[in-house]
């Protein structure tokens, strides 16, 4: 029986761009090659594309983009073209937006992971949370500057943040994950300091109430029946679980699998999971983080529509513990692409 073809592409031009190098090599490593033959495709921080054809191991530290492994031009185009199934393991802008996801559907190519539109309104935070909010399903209070407004007077911003929602608060930017671009403000000056960061990533900066609380993640597999996994609780090793706590002292904060918290709780948390994932018509995978406030309230912070795969991160993890390794898993989710791509092909895109 011949061998699908699975595309991985790599790399990308955001700033989770070493994230995505750590997640691809482990995926490509724990694909059956048994039933797949591998092509990988990276994607430089300048957005250059090539086909690389060196040793794995050259992903984690970035030695892979060299004339001798990556090649450019006709070649990239030829290799998609011929290839089965595209699994975009790239993290953050040009990847997870939607704009990639975009560029396999004029393919006509399966892809693992959400579809366009589900992938753009995840990764804006602003418009996923009011879609959440509209289905009753409980975000953290949150206030929305443009870039231009905080070049025009971040102070003044910092001052309408404080009087909705007092001190600390949270800044992030609408479109970004990994915690990249994210502060937690504790005074006036510091807040006026974190829209100017988080506004460099962004054209859309939002400030958050603070939650006192937990912070849970679930992970979520399937199309248009989702399962979701064993709850997890981080307890960072840093103020918050920001981009150092997460890829560069991951060892220091602590993962416990399962949450130690009422098992009634864990219910709710997997209820709303699945919730938000069809209400934003999320595909294949998605990992759900959220908040257990000391007040006892769930409150649901971001959906990420293609999490981190490296060492340490949560979503492999969680389904462990729920009893799927990680070859089952990655094998799992590029059945499900060819699962959707299937019933696509069934419906109609012009009159008869």
């Amino acid at each position: 029986m011949d061998k699908k073809k699975v595309c991985v592409f790599f790399g990308g031009k955001s700033g989770e761009h070493e994230v995505s190098l750590r997640s691809s090599s482990n995926v490509i490593n724990a694909i059956d090659t048994n039933k797949y033959e591998i092509h990988m495709i990276g994607i430089t921080h300048d957005g250059e594309i090539g086909v690389f054809d060196g040793p794995v191991s050259m992903l984690p530290d970035g030695s892979w983009n060299n004339p001798s492994n990556f090649t450019k031009g006709h070649v990239v185009y030829e290799t998609i073209a011929e290839s089965d199934v595209m699994f975009p393991v790239i993290h953050g802008t040009f990847g997870e937006d939607g704009t990639l996801q975009g560029y396999f559907e004029i393919l006509g190519k399966p892809y693992v992971g959400c579809g366009v539109l589900a992938s753009a309104l995840a990764m804006d935070k602003d418009l996923s949370k009011k879609l959440l909010d509209y289905e009753s399903i409980p975000t953290a209070k949150a206030l929305v500057f443009t870039k231009r407004d905080i070049d025009a007077g971040e102070k003044t911003l910092a001052d309408k943040a404080i009087s909705a929602f007092g001190l600390p608060v949270f800044v992030k930017p609408a479109n970004l994950g990994s915690s990249v671009g994210v502060s937690k403000a504790h005074t006036k000056d510091e807040l006026a300091e974190a829209l100017v960061e988080a506004a460099r990533y962004d054209e859309k900066v939002l400030v958050e109430e603070y939650i006192d609380g937990s912070e849970l993640e679930v992970a979520i597999l399937g199309n248009s029946d989702p399962a979701a996994s064993s709850v997890g609780m981080i307890i960072p090793c840093n103020e918050f679980y920001d981009y150092e706590a997460k890829y560069e002292s991951g060892d220091d904060s602590e993962i416990i699998i399962p949450a130690p918290i009422d098992g009634q709780i864990a219910e709710s948390i997997k209820t709303y999971a699945i919730k938000a994932y069809k209400t934003l018509g999320c595909s294949g995978l998605a990992r759900i983080d959220f908040f257990l406030a000391k007040d006892g309230r769930v409150i649901l912070n971001e959906l990420n529509t293609m999490p981190g795969f490296t060492n340490i991160s949560m979503y492999s993890k969680l389904w462990n513990d729920s009893g799927v390794g990680y070859g089952e898993l990655v094998d799992s989710l590029i059945g499900l692409a060819l699962e959707r791509d299937k019933e696509r092909k069934g419906l109609l895109f012009k009159k008869q």
